[in-house]
């Protein structure tokens, strides 16, 4: 399959009939589109399967394969497909700070930096935890989500500041969450980054930690989560989160494997069999 073929496969996919401008508004359409088709997801690891995020394994997973992925699959993805779309662009790392870690985390996120008209934005279709729209890299920068959340960029340091040089904010519904934010209306660090230049190998190495490591939340934690127009679905081991802006949350413990099956093919688009389903550490 060429360039041009999966960027049909994946615009299908993603539910849009024609390719987008490569201005800012494509990209927040893409961005958009993608995170309302494709689930986060990170099954594969409990399943015992782990997880390969290099190009061809993420497009034959994502968009052949109809499955979900976790950051790392859904931005190598992202880039890719953006690429094809005539956006120059490249893949950054990031430390999650969502939930107010105790101890400062590697680097085991990752997100896209595109030029659009000569300027830097950040775009990233693979947090599995919220919803941020795309970001023209600029401290102080704002933007507000469908959600009704709102996201602040600041600038933080200089290169090689730890925790990183750009600190993306969030304040906004904690129900727009897969429950890691504590507040309503008070900004919260959701993860830190800076731009330096990011090797195939630090891509793998990320994600390989993050698929093995003892205390990664992808080994302590089963999750789902899909992305809503105006809210969030999310799926931690087996409580079920629904909500919209503007209407009661949907809430549900799931408690048989046949239930978390169902739920995974009717709220996620995720096809798992009653055996994977019964590998799954939640019964």
């Amino acid at each position: 399959m060429d360039v041009a073929q999966r960027l049909d496969a994946y615009l299908t996919r993603i539910g849009l009939s024609a390719p987008p401008r490569p201005d800012a508004a494509g990209l927040a359409q893409v961005q958009a589109a993608h995170r309302q088709a494709i689930p986060f997801e990170h099954l594969d690891i409990p399943l015992g399967r782990g997880i390969d995020c290099s190009a061809d394994a993420a497009f034959a997973k994502l968009v052949s394969g109809r499955r979900g992925g976790f950051c790392f699959e859904h931005n190598r993805l992202l880039a890719d497909m953006l690429a094809a779309l005539g956006f120059t662009n490249r893949v950054l790392l990031a430390r999650v700070l969502l939930g107010n870690p105790p101890q400062l985390t590697p680097r085991t996120h990752c997100l896209v930096l595109v030029e659009i008209d000569s300027e830097p934005w950040i775009a990233d279709a693979g947090f599995g935890g919220s919803y941020a729209p795309p970001m023209r890299l600029a401290d102080g920068q704002e933007a507000m989500s469908g959600d009704g959340a709102r996201h602040r960029l600041r600038h933080i340091g200089d290169d090689g500041y730890l925790p990183g040089s750009w600190l993306l904010e969030r304040m906004g519904p904690r129900l727009a969450t897969d429950g890691r934010v504590q507040s309503d209306e008070a900004w919260e660090a959701q993860f830190a980054f800076d731009t330096a230049q990011v090797a195939e190998a630090d891509l793998a190495l990320g994600s390989h930690w993050a698929a093995t490591h003892p205390t990664s939340r992808f080994t302590n934690v089963t999750v789902a989560s899909l992305c809503l127009p105006d809210g969030f679905a999310s799926l931690v081991d087996r409580q079920l989160t629904v909500w919209r802006k503007g209407q009661e949350a949907e809430r549900s413990e799931l408690t048989e494997p046949h239930e978390y099956r169902e739920v995974l093919a009717r709220r996620f688009g995720l096809d798992l069999s009653a055996e994977e389903v019964a590998h799954l550490p939640l019964f």
